[in-house]
């Protein structure tokens, strides 16, 4: 019965981990595209919004990549991916809150927050 439970446990955590590194590439790719569309020349605020984006984009699809590695899960690793996370949920507050302020914007928040929820998500199963 315990190798049900523990087949069940192992099936449930490679489900929440594939579902945030999901979330990560879909805030991803929305903050890239977010970044793409502003002016580089553009105004003070509207350069945060490009510079917050593209922050974003490169720290999502950092912890994608290391949520997509098969490695063994000791407390290294899993401090490790811990502290990733919490760094991918940070930064994707931080960019929600900046795309808050601009029209047009909307749905790469929604990617941020998504993006910060899944991880918390999947922060809580590694306790």
């Amino acid at each position: 019965m315990t190798s049900t439970a523990s087949q069940q446990e192992l099936v449930q955590f490679l489900e929440d981990r594939f579902a945030c590194a999901q979330a990560c590439t879909e805030c991803a790719r929305t903050c890239a595209l977010r970044a793409s569309l502003v002016d580089p020349d553009a105004a003070e605020d509207q350069d945060i919004v490009r510079r917050k984006g593209i922050l974003c984009a490169e720290v999502c699809d950092a912890t994608c990549r290391v949520l997509s590695e098969q490695g063994r899960m000791d407390e290294g690793a899993e401090a490790a991916i811990r502290v990733q996370l919490e760094w991918t949920r940070t930064v994707c507050l931080e960019c929600a809150h900046v795309f808050d302020r601009h029209p047009g914007a909307e749905d790469a928040a929604k990617a941020c927050r998504d993006c910060a929820r899944a991880c918390t998500d999947f922060m809580s199963t590694l306790d």
